[in-house]
């Protein structure tokens, strides 16, 4: 299994595209706070890890990028399935942008509006 053949399944298997970063096939437009990563390692061979606000974290080395590819596959397998609904691609909520910054916006005004008298500003 290559990089590619992975995206393929990862596709068909309705992964979503978020939580992975496959360099050269599927990269991430904006990266979350968390996703998985299969990437060239330093020196040769593959790894795969988590990359967790800025830092890798469980990060496995392979020989071979079908290993790593292996390895990858079955981290994301083993995810829980998120509830149905809410399968938007990043493209789709980067569209919205506008749209979630102001409804952002108005939940905090209104929280500000709701806070109990005499509650301290921080």
């Amino acid at each position: 299994m290559d990089r590619a053949e992975l995206a393929r399944t990862l596709r068909a298997e309705q992964v979503p595209d978020a939580l992975y970063d496959l360099p050269g096939v599927r990269d991430i437009p904006v990266q979350p706070d968390a996703y998985y990563f299969l990437r060239p390692a330093p020196g040769g061979g593959w790894e795969t890890g988590l990359r967790e606000r800025s830092r890798d974290r469980d990060i496995s080395r392979f020989a071979t990028e079908d290993e790593a590819c292996r390895d990858l596959l079955a981290k994301l397998r083993a995810r829980p399935r998120p509830p149905e609904g809410g399968g938007e691609t990043v493209e789709e909520i980067l569209a919205r942008g506008e749209e979630l910054r102001r409804w952002a916006r108005e939940e905090v005004e209104r929280a500000l509006r709701e806070r109990p008298p005499g509650a301290e500003e921080r």
